[in-house]
């Protein structure tokens, strides 16, 4: 057997892993790699040599920066705030989730934004007798295209930027994907307010359905909502300034550190 039919089989045996959830994800992802080594599709050496990617390492920084503004309740503030100025009408609701949701998802996680608004959608949607699912689906294509605006506002612009590192090419720079992200974004949101929301199905849902969270607020705290908020904007800046000798790995590792000095999240949450 090729290698490249082995390949496809493993691929196939991973992505029906990855969609029935049958052992956990990490497992699955983890144990594919080292079928790769076993099978010869890559040299045994090269099975893990991904990790020494500094690609890697500025992942793991903006996922620990990115987690305080949801720990601090931060992310959900805003988002109440903003759906709450738009009022209770289908309309203005739609625009005011695809809103937040863009913004927040171009330097946050997909997900956890996706997660945090949730509740502050549904707990509206009930109020008003608005169907829930006319309002989540717009938000959930919002907090997908939210991501492409910046360079770290999902994983595959990260890995495109170090893929051109890698090659010795200009590194594409922080706000530059927002050339293509902000028109495409503008674009999605017209569509959905104009054409999308007559496609969109009914269903009700409860206000108070139980939701599984990525991240749970577990503070309070005013000022550590303001710090984990300043964390944030001080690492944008200075990825975006592109400062001299600080480079985009160590922007979002010093400001992971500083979250979790701050207490804007423990050490095991981060």
């Amino acid at each position: 057997m090729s290698p490249a039919i082995k390949c496809l089989i493993l691929l196939a045996v991973v992505a029906l892993l990855f969609v029935t959830e049958l052992i956990p994800l990490a497992i699955t992802a983890t144990a594919a790699a080292v079928a790769c080594g076993l099978l010869g599709l890559i040299p045994a050496k090269q099975v893990f040599s991904g990790l020494s990617n500094s690609t890697v390492v500025l992942f793991a920084g903006m996922f620990v920066v990115g987690a305080a503004m949801f720990y601090t309740g931060l992310a959900q503030a805003i988002g109440n705030k903003v759906v709450h100025i738009c009022g209770t009408g289908e309309n203005s609701l739609m625009f005011g989730l695809m809103l937040v949701g863009t913004v927040l998802s171009s330097v946050l996680s997909n997900t956890g934004t996706a997660a945090c608004l949730l509740p502050v959608a549904l707990g509206i949607c009930s109020a008003a007798k608005i169907p829930a699912s006319r309002q989540l689906m717009p938000l959930a294509f919002a907090c997908g295209w939210g991501g492409i605006i910046t360079m770290v506002g999902t994983p595959p612009n990260i890995i495109a930027t170090g893929a051109m590192t890698a090659a010795g090419l200009p590194a594409f720079g922080f706000f530059e994907f927002a050339w293509i992200g902000i028109p495409v974004s503008v674009a999605g949101m017209l569509y959905m307010m104009f054409i999308g929301k007559h496609l969109l199905p009914k269903v009700e849902l409860d206000a108070d359905q139980e939701i599984e969270q990525e991240i749970e607020a577990n503070e309070t705290s005013s000022t550590k909502m303001i710090i984990s908020g300043v964390i944030l904007l001080a690492v944008v800046v200075v990825m975006a300034l592109g400062i001299k000798g600080i480079t985009l790995e160590m922007a979002a590792i010093v400001g992971a550190l500083v979250c979790v000095l701050t207490g804007c999240l423990t050490e095991k949450q981060a």
